[in-house]
């Protein structure tokens, strides 16, 4: 059996040629920059980036906190809503506390993230872009999209990718 061939397709993500149903169709494949299968191991965030966030949350938190199963907050990080990283001893998938509001995710976040990984952005170098002070918003992105301003934030993402 031969390899797929993996070309760029119609909206986000790549399709797999011969896949699908009926002639001509396409299985879309939506590659997720830091999306961790559990089976593999991933390199834990650095030190920096831990101390900048401050407070996590691991995923069974995050799934008491939204009143949701585990996996759906598996299907929240692997639609690009949140970003979770390996941290800790021994090393956990966690989520930035600040990026749930009450009860839900934080509105404003999944475009973000979006943006950042369209310029390029690993979820590491995200997480450090959402988390350190800005002298243009004042303040942190992150705190900025908590305070309903997405769009100063969302411009300056923008304008990481040109």
């Amino acid at each position: 059996m031969s390899q797929p061939d993996y070309t760029l397709g119609r909206g986000r993500g790549l399709r797999e040629e011969g896949m699908g149903v009926g002639a001509g169709c396409a299985s879309v494949v939506t590659p997720r920059v830091g999306w961790v299968n559990d089976d593999t191991e991933s390199p834990e965030i650095s030190p920096e980036i831990d101390a900048l966030v401050g407070d996590w949350l691991a995923l069974p938190e995050v799934a008491e906190r939204l009143d949701v199963r585990v996996t759906r907050v598996h299907n929240l990080i692997k639609d690009g809503a949140v970003i979770a990283v390996r941290r800790g001893h021994p090393p956990m998938r966690s989520v930035p506390e600040l990026f749930l509001d009450g009860g839900r995710v934080l509105p404003a976040l999944r475009g973000t993230l979006t943006l950042l990984s369209d310029a390029g952005y690993s979820d590491e170098e995200a997480l450090g872009w959402l988390f350190r002070p800005d002298e243009s918003l004042p303040g942190r992105p992150v705190d900025a999209l908590r305070d309903g301003r997405k769009t100063e934030v969302r411009r300056r993402a923008q304008a990481l990718a040109w």
